[in-house]
């Protein structure tokens, strides 16, 4: 395994991080493709042997159930300073709204539930998983700074938000002397590249880490033509986003597996060694021991410049979706596009 800094903080990461979507009872969530406990923390704990230390989850997941199975394991084969644990809160909800609840009241009461549901004393990273309309932003970064204040987080970060948010947002952080993020997580993968336009720029400019999700397009960039699982036929989030594009995506895929067979690689492996030339760390959801295996595989492979232009000639302009697609002023009026638990996000 190899690690890094996480942009402009102290936490040395993974340069894999395990996505811990996965994991959870699926009857609190819309995913039939989760695994129980026993298979999660199998899973865990090889990613424990194999030098991850970065993992993340949220409080959507599963209703917490994620969370909870992910602080177990933790508890059980780890020492709680040797990992770095990142979990996400939702933005308010409609009655929390009407009862008056401010953006700093809902910030303690989720960060508080996380923590229980974890067992633990504090996160590593505490996310802001997607930009609250409802809710001044002032609000939100001062709920995030008493959070780190508190000793509850020791950094912030972001999920599914524009360039232009993440700039302000730090830029107000500053001004009045808060915590500002240091790591954004966002939708960014082979075959979506939308990221590229003016958030990597930002990034790069600004030392903030990204830590992409769908790093293997739910599966897509991992399977050869013809190949399938539970998760690519069941998982509906993942068909909303990618289905619309599956033609043009296809030449990209088939280029991955071209460099999988030319390395005898695998075409995590192939992806994810792309991805880990533009990013800090991949969030890589796992809920089969070779997912973990293949995706911390992909830190000792180096594609020549030559393989990574054949990798990305192909792209062409996506249009947001999912989450993003929606993430609007006018949108938010509206119940988000997917639920997990008893949740919308």
């Amino acid at each position: 395994m190899k690690y890094a800094r996480l942009g402009n903080s102290n936490l040395n990461i993974s340069r894999i991080c395990m996505g811990c979507m996965g994991f959870g009872e699926a009857g609190n969530g819309q995913h039939s493709w989760t695994i129980d406990e026993e298979h999660s923390r199998e899973i865990i704990k090889k990613g424990l042997e194999l030098g991850v230390n970065f993992f993340d989850t949220a409080i959507a997941y599963q209703s917490g159930t994620s969370e909870q199975f992910l602080g177990r394991a933790i508890r059980d084969f780890a020492t709680r300073d040797d990992v770095v644990i990142a979990t996400k809160f939702l933005p308010r909800t409609n009655d929390e709204i009407e009862a008056g609840v401010t953006g700093q009241q809902h910030i303690e009461k989720m960060i508080d539930r996380s923590l229980k549901n974890l067992n633990m004393d504090y996160v590593d990273l505490y996310i802001y998983h997607m930009w609250d309309y409802n809710t001044p932003l002032y609000d939100i970064m001062e709920g995030l700074n008493n959070a780190v204040k508190s000793g509850k987080a020791r950094y912030i970060g972001i999920s599914n938000c524009f360039a232009y948010q993440l700039a302000k947002a730090n830029a107000l952080a500053e001004k009045e002397g808060f915590a500002k993020f240091v790591s954004v997580q966002g939708h960014y993968n082979l075959i979506f590249r939308e990221e590229e336009r003016e958030m990597a720029k930002l990034c790069q400019e600004e030392n903030i880490a990204m830590t992409p999700y769908s790093a293997l397009a739910g599966g897509r960039l991992a399977k050869h033509p013809g190949e399938t699982s539970k998760r690519l036929q069941e998982d509906s989030y993942a068909h909303l986003k990618y289905d619309a594009t599956a033609e043009q995506d296809r030449v990209i895929i088939d280029r991955v597996a071209q460099l999988a067979e030319k390395h005898h690689v695998s075409m995590t492996e192939i992806s994810l060694a792309w991805l880990l030339t533009k990013v800090t760390a991949p969030v890589v959801g796992a809920t089969k021991l070779h997912h973990i295996e293949g995706a911390a595989k992909s830190t000792q492979l180096d594609l020549t410049s030559d393989e990574l232009a054949f990798l990305e000639e192909p792209y062409v302009p996506h249009n947001l979706v999912g989450v993003m697609a929606q993430n609007t002023p006018a949108a938010a009026k509206n119940e988000h596009v997917w639920s997990t638990g008893s949740q919308k996000i």
